[in-house]
């Protein structure tokens, strides 16, 4: 066995790291610790450990239990298997704590600790109470709630806020939060949020996180399927763990960060990642051609029957809308960029048709009220305001419309956090102007433009007659 890197022999009981774990003290805190952070954000950081042992990170989860309770269980030790053209094996031990709901003692004393620096999260889109316009929904219920009960908070903006607020009472530096969700401008928004929320409270603490506090803008990606328990076997065939919480990716994995990072913070770029001035040209290339085309793909995919990304990727008529919808359609809106998008989204088309991965449609259809105002309709306005058709990218806003009504129509769960409302629409005439109405979803400017709204009715009607004739269409 090679400890540290990837097995090529079995584990015996617990797994090991290539580091002396007992030396390994907590420096990051983390908020959402699911497959994605710990395939991702954790591989990185643990490669940093056994150079720089302070950057341990205690895990939190905010709403279930289960993921931390199972990390507890296993000493925070799990397998990373890299699924490509050869599988591959690590053993990641970057977790040293983990608080589940009723822990919120234990959370507050470590965001007060001035050993943690970092303070990063992955709660999806919609875990920060955002509304459409991307600033603090102040209806939110957990919004409402943790303004009624400030010392005690559900939501990661609250957590934020109140952790601030204890460092800046004691006089301590403030931590930095990263987000690592996919949002436009993720740092900003949040750091808005937060110093919105303090306001309503306290306006000098308001202040001075305005002032002090830092929010990099992230890039984070690689595909990353849900566990299941095929990985659990294959874990255990594999190395010989009977791993509760395995995590599989692809071996493609990028982090760029915005260089606004504390002096005495970890040592990121010496394990890959990528400092940058401007994380702006990377994150929307990644958030409108990887998660832009995701999304594409789950809602026609699921209508045409598949399952897998590597399944919709097969699919000749659908793979090749795909490549004309970012090729001739998405980049458009990018340019100019620092980056070469065709060779960017070449590469992206090559991942998807990875078949180890067997990333499934249906979780990418998740919250789709969350996502695609950041996946497609900022595309959108920006053709809109240049002059450019609309006409191929109005066919996922379609395809998610169709979704909706499907899924409502054979009494299936609708996953997103406008399920109800979503439900109710389509249960009743009038689905896309119903649904273009939805001002969480669509802004004013978009859905009030008739050569937007005029494409999506028409591509619905034309994918309700023959969804595989509205592919071969050529705007």
């Amino acid at each position: 066995m090679r400890y540290g890197g990837f097995v090529s022999a079995p584990f015996s009981t617990l797994p090991q790291t290539g580091y002396d774990r007992n030396r390994v003290a907590t420096g990051i805190l983390h908020f959402g610790p699911g497959a994605f952070h710990r395939a991702h954000q954790a591989d990185y950081v643990d490669r940093l450990l056994a150079d720089d042992p302070r950057w341990g990170i205690a895990a939190v989860s905010l709403r279930s239990p289960e993921t931390v309770d199972a990390l507890a269980r296993q000493d925070g030790l799990y397998t990373l298997a890299i699924l490509d053209s050869e599988t591959s094996f690590r053993t990641i031990g970057a977790h040293n704590a983990f608080y589940g709901p009723g822990s919120s003692g234990e959370v507050r004393a470590r965001l007060a600790d001035p050993a943690v620096r970092i303070v990063s999260s992955t709660v999806t889109e919609k875990g920060y109470c955002l509304g459409g316009d991307g600033s603090l929904d102040f209806d939110h219920p957990d919004i409402v709630r943790d303004l009624a009960l400030p010392g005690d908070p559900v939501s990661i903006v609250g957590w934020l806020a109140l952790g601030l607020a204890d460092r800046r009472a004691a006089g301590l530096a403030p931590f930095t939060p990263i987000c690592c969700d996919n949002m436009v401008a993720n740092g900003k928004k949040l750091g808005a949020a937060v110093a919105a929320f303090a306001r309503r409270l306290d306006p000098e603490l308001a202040g001075w996180i305005e002032g002090e506090v830092r929010f990099p803008d992230t890039m984070v990606d690689s595909i990353t399927p849900a566990s299941d328990e095929r990985l659990r076997a294959l874990v255990r065939e594999r190395t010989g763990f009977a791993d509760e919480i395995p995590v599989s990716r692809e071996a493609y994995a990028a982090w760029v960060i915005e260089d606004v990072l504390p002096e005495d913070g970890p040592d990121f770029a010496s394990v890959g990642i990528v400092l940058a001035g401007d994380v702006g040209a990377w994150e929307k290339a990644k958030l409108r051609i990887l998660n832009g085309a995701h999304s594409t793909l789950a809602y026609v995919g699921l209508l045409l029957g598949h399952t897998t990304v590597a399944d919709a990727m097969g699919d000749a008529d659908l793979a090749a809308f795909i490549e004309r919808l970012v090729r001739e359609d998405v980049i458009a809106s990018l340019m100019p960029s620092p980056i070469d998008l065709q060779a960017y989204a070449g590469e992206i088309f090559e991942r998807f048709r990875n078949p180890a991965i067997g990333h499934r449609l249906a979780q990418i259809a998740w919250d789709g009220s969350q996502k695609l105002p950041y996946r497609i309709l900022d595309t959108i306005g920006e053709a809109l305001a240049a002059g450019r058709s609309v006409e191929r990218l109005a066919v996922p806003i379609a395809a998610w419309m169709l979704f909706i009504e499907r899924q409502a129509g054979a009494g299936e769960k609708i996953v997103d956090p406008l399920a109800a409302a979503l439900k109710e629409i389509a249960s009743r005439p009038g689905l896309v102007e119903r649904l273009l109405d939805l001002r969480q979803v669509f802004r004013p400017e978009i859905a009030g433009d008739e050569r937007f709204r005029s494409a999506v009715e028409s591509a619905v009607v034309k994918m309700r007659e023959n969804l595989r004739g509205v592919l071969a269409a050529r705007p």
